[in-house]
């Protein structure tokens, strides 16, 4: 199932990881306090990671993870091997710490797909089957737990997209179908219909990340032309309209985005609670552990402490009440199974 078109190229340079290598691990090593002299102030960031019970499926990367209510799902993906298995659907209770595997996902095998969840439902479309790029669109019902196809999405075949849920709305854009892609459809539940959208402001760009806040979804990070991205816009749905941020990059004279060195990148997962988003992993050369905090009032980027597992690419991520889950991915041809919260109000705690 693994992508053999020319967008490889570049991710394949891109992701050309330098690990120290230990027991055949890829280890990747980030400071939490950082000084720079004997007088300098150890600078603590906020935040605390906690390791959950393992995904009890193959360790994968490029899968769907969302949640519906108070469950998170995982389901697709690439598992590094050419193997049909990669259908399979679970289940994360995070009041019990358990997995449970449900009905297996009715699209056939995929990565690099987009998976999000409304209020009832979960949905995944898109991806890459190891052969073509789909448009197809399926719905589960956790309560029944089945799958149904739905419309099929509006947009062309693709795989590397952003998909975004606001106000129990799916919204599916940019990604790569040998051209990088800036178009962005709404589907409604209700009529099971998409329809067009004004398209994402700024730069074409695939393998990107999304979320959505208070009624309003945004898209950053990504590359194009083999270039990382560092616009960041935001979506209004009320008004179809597209807003520019500022950049995700030290872009001005002022001090505000000194440190935005480590916010662009591709293959970064992206999450969303209390009113702030938040964006993990992924990174620009490396797999890194680097988290950013975003908040929408003050359009300003904040460093929380970093992610405690092992550096990755294409991991999935989704927020269940005040807690952030990090799960799968991969580091070069190593694959995970492991999943994290993140509690970022929380004193860092290295014993936990």
């Amino acid at each position: 199932m693994k992508k053999i078109d020319g967008f490889n190229f570049i991710r394949n340079k891109v992701f050309s990881l330098s690990f120290i290598i230990l027991l055949g691990i890829a280890v990747t090593v980030t400071m939490i306090n950082v000084s720079c002299g004997e007088d300098d102030p150890v600078v603590s960031l906020v935040g605390n990671w906690i390791e959950l019970s393992s995904f009890e499926g193959i360790p994968r990367s490029d899968a769907v993870g969302f949640a519906i209510g108070n469950k998170g799902y995982v389901g697709t993906g690439y598992d590094g091997e050419k193997r049909s298995n990669c259908v399979d659907f679970w289940e994360y209770d995070p009041d019990r710490n358990t997995w449970n595997q449900k009905a297996d996902f009715l699209g056939g095998e995929r990565n690099g797909a987009v998976g999000f969840g409304t209020d009832t439902k979960g949905y995944v479309g898109t991806g890459y089957d190891g052969k073509d790029s789909k448009n197809d669109f399926w719905e589960y019902d956790p309560i029944l737990n089945t799958w149904t196809q739905k419309a099929d999405f509006g947009g062309s075949a693709r795989y590397g997209a952003v998909g975004i849920t606001i106000n129990n709305k799916c919204y599916i854009g940019t990604g790569y179908n040998g051209f990088y892609l800036k178009d962005f459809w709404e589907y409604d539940p209700a009529t099971d219909v998409w329809t067009k959208k004004a398209s994402v402001g700024g730069s074409k760009r695939a393998h990107a990340t999304g979320f959505a806040i208070n009624g309003k979804g945004y898209i950053c990070t990504g590359v194009d032309n083999g270039a990382y991205d560092d616009d960041f816009w935001e979506y209004d749905p009320a008004a179809d309209i597209w807003v520019e941020k500022r950049s995700i990059s030290d872009a001005t004279d002022e001090s505000f985005d000194d440190e935005y060195t480590t916010l662009k990148g591709i293959n970064k997962v992206a999450f969303a609670m209390n009113g702030k988003g938040y964006l993990a992993t992924g990174g620009e050369g490396t797999a890194t552990t680097i988290v950013w905090e975003y908040d929408p009032t003050t359009d300003l980027w904040e460093e929380k402490t970093a992610f405690e597992g092992t550096g990755r690419v294409d991991a999935v991520a989704f927020a269940i009440g005040s807690r952030g889950y990090v799960a799968t991915g991969r580091s070069s041809s190593y694959y995970f199974d492991d999943i994290w919260a993140f509690d970022p109000g929380s004193e860092y705690n290295e014993d936990d």
